[in-house]
């Protein structure tokens, strides 16, 4: 089974990752109080805001809008 081509126009791929961004920075503004919403929302405390950040920051990563380390290992 191959995966399809996904073509996004360049105006398309900065408004998703400016999108991805808000998020990642609303998440960092309020992480305690949105942890315990997620919390509730997914009903389980495994899949909590850090990870939620870092399948963000891999969506962002994807159509080349963020430099920041993929995996971790950065400052911001």
């Amino acid at each position: 089974m191959t995966v399809p081509d996904v073509r996004l126009a360049a105006s398309d791929a900065t408004e998703l990752t400016e999108l991805l961004n808000f998020l990642i920075d609303w998440i960092n503004s309020d992480g305690q109080q949105l942890s315990a919403s997620l919390q509730r929302f997914v009903g389980n405390s495994a899949y909590g805001t850090a990870a939620l950040q870092a399948d963000l920051a891999r969506f962002q990563f994807l159509p080349g809008g963020d430099e920041r380390p993929l995996f971790g290992g950065g400052d911001s």
